[in-house]
């Protein structure tokens, strides 16, 4: 693998990883509830995760996943229900508005949930496995490329997608002020919501 191929790979992984996903939306709704710390755990479990399906798929066992059916459509299915929960679960907090009492609940929240929510988020979607198959291949050389290279790779993934979650955790911790007022937080609440069901009912949706 040359520099110039990892250049062209930057920029391809780049580009995916600035676009919105379920992860995103994870790490938005336990930073919105659990401040930073909870923003911190929940991107340390999406980056936990795509580490995992990285490792997986560099050392050939993500292909044996999907070519499995039942597993592949097991993964698939979980990941339908629990962004839907997650999401109705968002959506039940902007319906309530009962920000006072939730914050209390979301103090003793254990940092092992937010961290679990954000490593299932990333491990029951199978778009992240997928990605990985279907990118990765085009900058390996079969005949050339080292196992150590193929892991490079995966892992670029993971440390950008963690960066850019943490970059917008941030962001959010900046106007932190702003998001507590009870209107706005209803609103990011019903977004989020909406945001993670309609990312399961697509993952329920597709072929």
């Amino acid at each position: 693998m040359t520099w110039s191929s990892y250049a062209s790979y930057l920029v391809f992984v780049v580009l995916v990883v600035l676009a919105p996903g379920p992860d995103t939306m994870v790490m938005l709704k336990n930073s919105l509830a659990g401040g930073t710390r909870g923003g911190l755990l929940a991107t340390a479990g999406v980056t936990m995760g795509n580490l995992v399906q990285g490792t997986a798929v560099a050392l050939g066992l993500g292909t044996l996943i999907v070519h499995s059916q039942p597993l592949f459509q097991t993964l698939r299915w979980a990941g339908v229900v629990y962004l839907c929960y997650l999401g109705f679960q968002a959506l039940r907090g902007a319906w309530r508005g009962d920000y006072r009492a939730t914050d209390d609940i979301g103090a003793r929240t254990s940092g092992f949930r937010r961290w679990r929510e954000g490593f299932l988020s990333n491990m029951t979607n199978p778009k992240v496995l997928a990605l990985y198959l279907s990118v990765l291949p085009q900058f390996l050389d079969p005949g050339r490329t080292s196992t150590w290279e193929a892991l490079l790779l995966a892992y670029t993934v993971a440390v950008l997608g963690g960066l850019w979650l943490l970059v917008l955790m941030f962001f959010v911790h900046k106007v932190r002020v702003w998001l507590k007022r009870r209107k706005v937080r209803r609103a990011l609440d019903a977004v989020t919501g909406t945001a993670l069901i309609g990312f399961g009912v697509a993952l329920a949706t597709e072929s």
